[in-house]
């Protein structure tokens, strides 16, 4: 049996396209909804039209940084909860202080909206009056008010706390903390974690370097873009005054027109969102291990790979992110969780099972090279070299995973440089989302 050929008619069989998608044609999905999203917000059940927020932020990149100011930063991501202070000296060099991790709350349980603030108050008592602003970014799906807060639209990443979709979080939190003895912060500022890596990257502006545009993008946990819009926003009703050019967040994972393998269809039913987040699900860190354990129970189970090596993936367990990585960086491992189902089993039967986790990796790496593509172009800028436009790009899926930052880095060339003379440049920069953060907290 030829590996590949197995390989090829297992994953067909099942609807999951090898090589593929194509990066173009998901361009184009991804830009149907960008451009329909900024006319009307998605409907509900989700049909033919926009699944994409496209949400206005009203807020920009400022034309320099902050000087001589303190923040709090509180970022609430998919997995961790971090709370520091950030500084900006007289010449706008920020320093981060007393940071602090935790857990994010309600990824264990069910949460109520008092429970969810009064916890996340609890967590930054160390910061307690320390700054009279505070920039918070809430990687979650929220309409952002022009005053700068947010309220909730959804959660995704496995958030469970129902009860705190639509509530305004600045305000909720301001009252959890005045709750706890705090004096009423003078604004916090509401903002998504591709905002704050956008701004971070506006920040990089320097030494002679100038960009034409900015995105921020984040592959971690969940997945996300943010880009600048110039031109008018149809769905902001006539009479509210909005900004000539804004950032705004895409909330990509929602893309639901990319073709499901059978794989995907049966992880979305498992999960505390069925039916939303399709692209998200195909693509990032949250999800990549349980696809790929569906996967691996299926070689298994169709003995696609020989008894020995069926028999122990069946005693496997859960997969995670890690594990698959730990394989593909070392596939001669026998110490990794998916390199001790290989012990007694064949070359063809690695080959195989590098084949189909390489194939998982090879999807995100084109859908997230899609959606980069998609807020590049949809910004109408790079079209000088002199001036790229800069994507800054966060989140460990991207940054970690197996040769991931190299295709996508490939796929930009082709669709954006070679086929439509677009210039860019990936930028990145330690704690990229808490300084964005504090920037916007200060805007």
């Amino acid at each position: 049996m030829n590996p590949s050929y197995a390989v090829n008619a297992f994953m067909g069989r099942h609807n999951f396209a090898m090589h593929g998608p194509d990066v173009n044609a998901a361009v184009a999905t991804m830009l149907f909804d960008m451009e329909e999203g900024l006319v009307r917000d998605p409907s509900s059940p989700l049909g033919t039209g926009p699944s994409l927020d496209m949400i206005p932020t009203w807020a920009a990149p400022p034309e320099s940084s902050p000087k001589n100011k303190s923040v709090i930063v509180i970022d609430a991501g998919g997995t961790n909860f971090r709370s520091c202070l950030v500084t900006f000296d007289a010449v706008g060099i920020p320093t981060i202080s007393d940071m602090q991790k935790t857990a994010m709350p309600a990824t264990d349980r069910e949460y109520g909206k008092k429970e969810f603030f009064e916890t996340i108050a609890s967590f930054l008592d160390h910061l307690k009056d320390k700054a009279s602003r505070i920039g918070f970014c809430f990687s979650y799906a929220m309409t952002i008010t022009p005053e700068g807060d947010g309220k909730v639209i959804q959660f995704s990443k496995e958030i469970k706390a129902k009860e705190v979709i639509g509530s305004l979080v600045g305000e909720s939190l301001s009252a959890a903390l005045v709750a706890r003895g705090w004096k009423k912060p003078e604004k916090i500022v509401l903002l998504n974690d591709t905002t704050a890596a956008l701004l971070a990257g506006a920040s990089t502006a320097t030494n002679g370097k100038a960009y034409d545009s900015y995105v921020g993008f984040i592959l971690g946990t969940g997945m996300n873009a943010a880009y600048i819009e110039s031109g008018k926003i149809a769905k902001i009703p006539e009479g509210i005054k909005a900004p000539s050019s804004q950032i705004v967040v895409c909330e990509s994972g929602k893309c639901n027109k990319i073709p499901k393998s059978d794989f995907d269809v049966t992880l979305d039913k498992s999960t505390n969102s069925p039916g939303l987040y399709a692209y998200e699900k195909m693509c990032s860190g949250a999800y990549l291990g349980p696809l790929a354990t569906l996967v691996l129970a299926k070689l298994a189970e169709e003995k696609i790979v020989s008894g020995t090596v069926s028999a122990a993936i069946e005693k496997l367990g859960p997969v995670e992110l890690r594990d698959m990585d730990q394989f593909l960086y070392g596939p001669y491992r026998t110490d990794t969780k998916i390199g001790s189902t290989l012990v007694g089993g064949s070359e063809a039967d690695r080959e195989i099972i590098f084949r189909v986790l390489d194939a998982i990796i090879e999807r995100s790496a084109r859908l997230a090279a899609a959606n980069l593509s998609a807020a590049v172009i949809k910004s109408g800028k790079g079209h000088n070299p002199v001036k790229p436009v800069s994507l800054l790009c966060e989140g460990t899926t991207f940054i970690r995973t197996h040769y991931l930052r190299d295709r996508v880095v490939g796929y930009l060339n082709v669709a954006l440089t070679e086929e439509r003379g677009i210039s860019y440049e990936i930028v990145t920069m330690d704690n990229a989302v808490t300084i964005g953060s504090a920037i916007a907290g200060l805007i």
